[in-house]
């Protein structure tokens, strides 16, 4: 129990670190689907920002995960850091200036050919972005989480400062007299979300800034043959980070080329989409905090005795975990709701279903560390292909006619599959005792008490009586946890002794 007392710990630091930036990036939410007059505008920035985790793989080509990976080896550890970043700065010049000259493919692919300062503007974004990867992976890997965290938060504060001004503040001044000073920053016939792009620009930038000591530490020292064992290692999550992207955010293009109808209509139907699939904010917080600890956490782990009885306790911490936190999401949703725009409530009945596929991406991403440390990383390419191909197919033939309710049904078949997928294979090659029987046992009830609840107050509407009954299931799947898992319960701190 001290190793999971350990990843408690570190998720923790860096869980408050991340859920702090996500959080508050999340801000940006009720900030643009209030701010911004049309609902095609927003669909415009989920198609820019369903393109950009995508380059950005491409950019980074795994070497995160080869870091961690590589720099667990004693041997390693003086010139790892060296390699990888001077392997990055030279591969984003390279990279960059393709994508330069081939901006209007970039245009084609993401619908926004008459939009060309977006596309410059998103270039520039993720240029930086890649040269911030490994210094960020340094302070994870040195356990530095007071650095990380205030690097991303600063970061992300200036970006919603500034969006907010240019989106809320300067619109409002131009309404004012003429004389208003805002004419010399803002013109009126740009598209909003090239304000939006461009505070991201602002915000990568200075995040560059900020790592500038790690970056001054990087030394002209590159190893080729360690160079050349991370590449081997890290091509394959290229492949599966590709096919990742796809599941993740490729769903909003694909709705955009599918989808019958006007443009504007088709970009309307994205934001109402993207707007919505940021409620899943509870599971999605959670998941991103888990990973920053728990992928250094387990590399460490692998070289300890029996780290399969970790891995499977962690497992067994993090279903119970996310399956409260499906409930308090989808249980409570007339109040989340006003964290969007009412012109997206037209899609709320998507988000039950996501925040069930994103429960499915969270265990795939624990089960994921059966191919990563035993070296096979192409099977964790091959099985995010499966998810990709499951995701396009479902979306190409159901878009025309379900519209976005297509997009997440595909979200859901796409990672339950490649939960089970991982799960069979990983079984056969690095065995983990998980109590799968329990873990599924527990996700159906926390199912069955959503289905309770929307049944009944589909016929009972009276809000009151809604966060009565919600609450009351939630605190009876709870207090069902802690019977049936007391005694591990008992030797977790601060919770142990309430239990005892």
């Amino acid at each position: 129990m001290s190793s999971i007392k350990k990843l408690a710990g570190q998720t923790m630091w860096y869980g408050a670190s991340s859920i702090a930036a996500r959080f508050i990036n999340y801000l940006l939410t009720p900030l643009l689907t209030y701010g911004l007059a049309k609902t095609s505008d927003y669909g415009k920035m989920g198609l820019i920002y369903a393109a950009i985790p995508i380059l950005n793989v491409l950019f980074t080509y795994g070497f995160e995960t080869a870091y961690f990976r590589f720099s667990s080896k004693e041997e390693n550890k003086n010139i790892i850091y060296d390699t990888a970043a001077l392997s990055l700065f030279f591969s984003t010049i390279v990279f960059s200036i393709i994508l330069w000259l081939n901006q209007s493919a970039f245009g084609a692919f993401t619908g926004l050919t008459n939009f060309p300062e977006i596309i410059r503007l998103s270039i520039i974004v993720i240029s930086l972005d890649a040269l911030s990867t490994i210094p960020f992976a340094k302070l994870r890997q040195e356990e530095r989480p007071l650095k990380f965290a205030f690097v991303k938060i600063a970061g992300i504060l200036l970006n919603i400062f500034i969006t907010w001004f240019f989106i809320v503040y300067c619109p409002k001044q131009m309404q004012q007299p003429k004389g208003s000073w805002v004419v010399l920053v803002f013109n009126t016939e740009t598209n909003p979300i090239v304000y939006v792009v461009f505070a991201n620009v602002v915000q990568s930038a200075v995040t560059l800034l900020l790592l500038w000591k790690e970056i001054a530490k990087i030394q002209l020292k590159f190893n080729a043959r360690l160079w050349k064992q991370m590449m081997i290692y890290s091509l394959p999550l290229v492949i599966a980070g590709m096919g990742g992207m796809i599941n993740e955010t490729f769903d909003r293009l694909m709705l955009r080329w599918w989808l019958p109808g006007t443009e504007t209509f088709r970009e309307e139907q994205v934001g109402i989409y993207n707007a919505c699939y940021k409620l899943s904010i509870l599971i999605t917080l959670f998941i991103q905090a888990f990973r920053m600890g728990a992928e250094p956490f387990f590399f460490k782990q692998a070289e300890s005795n029996n780290p399969q009885k970790v891995y499977a306790r962690v497992m067994k911490f993090f279903v119970m975990i996310i399956s409260i936190m499906f409930l308090v999401v989808a249980l409570y949703l007339p109040v989340w709701k006003h964290f969007i725009g009412p012109k997206y409530w037209s899609g709320l009945k998507v988000v039950p279903i996501l925040l069930f596929a994103n429960m499915f991406l969270g265990i795939y991403y624990n089960l994921s560390i059966w191919y990563k440390i035993t070296n096979k990383t192409m099977a964790g390419a091959w099985v995010t292909l499966a998810g990709a191909a499951i995701t396009i197919i479902i979306n190409y033939v159901f878009i025309p006619y379900f519209s976005f309710m297509a997009c997440a049904w595909a979200t859901f078949t796409c990672y339950g599959s490649m939960m089970v997928i991982s799960y069979v294979w990983g079984q056969k090659v690095y065995r983990i005792p998980y109590a799968w029987k329990k873990l599924i046992a527990y996700m159906v009830i926390a199912f069955l008490l959503f289905f309770i609840h929307h049944t009944i107050t589909a016929y009972i509407t009276h809000y009151a009586f809604s966060y009565i009954l919600a609450t009351l299931l939630l605190l009876l799947f709870i207090g069902f946890l802690l019977k049936i898992e007391r005694k591990e319960m008992q030797k977790l701190p601060f919770v142990g002794k309430y239990l005892a």
